[in-house]
């Protein structure tokens, strides 16, 4: 029985974005051995959309108020980009230290 996914982001600085999810996000983690910590994640849910090439993928976590969140990401220095308004949700994207992003949106459709 399948009971968990794990999620890798591939980062130019790995250290930084780590350094992100534990202090800015306040994601729990273990340490895997070496520092190469392993973060544990709110519940998840996986989409399946079509595309022109495989091996594409991207991360969103999601939050009940987007509005608020963002507020407090800025507290902690983080800059979000500009709310985009989705049939599915409202999203936007986060800035890691390593240069990449993530998303992260208020969902509209019901939770699994």
């Amino acid at each position: 029985m399948i009971d968990g996914a794990h999620v890798v982001v591939y980062s130019k600085d790995a250290e930084a974005d780590r350094a992100f999810f534990r202090d800015v996000l306040g994601f729990a983690s273990v340490d895997a051995g070496h520092g190469w910590l392993i973060f544990a994640l709110p519940a998840a849910e996986a989409a399946l959309h079509p595309a022109q090439a495989n091996d594409r993928h991207e991360l969103f976590l999601m939050c009940g108020d987007l509005n608020g969140e963002i507020v407090r990401l800025r507290t902690k220095g983080v800059e979000c980009a500009k709310v985009m308004d989705e049939r599915w949700g409202s999203v936007t994207k986060i800035p890691l230290p390593g240069g990449g992003e993530i998303g992260l949106y208020q969902p509209r459709h019901t939770r699994p």
